[in-house]
């Protein structure tokens, strides 16, 4: 009967955690990229006009 390669096993685990890890290494990398190019961002200014809130159609005067 055929043993078991128990090295090939723990290497193959060991490979998939280190791409995990990698993998999320990468996405941290990527969100504190955006985090701070948006702290770089100016902030929008206090005398735009307000946008629609959409809370409830305006009526145009016209009665159906």
């Amino acid at each position: 009967m055929a043993q078991a390669n128990y090295q090939f096993e723990k290497r193959k685990r060991d490979l998939a955690k280190k791409h995990k890890q990698e993998a999320k290494r990468q996405r941290k990398a990527e969100r504190k990229k955006q985090q701070s190019t948006e702290a770089l961002a100016p902030p929008p200014s206090a005398e735009s006009p307000p946008e629609n809130s959409g809370d409830t159609p305006r009526d145009s005067g016209q009665s159906q």
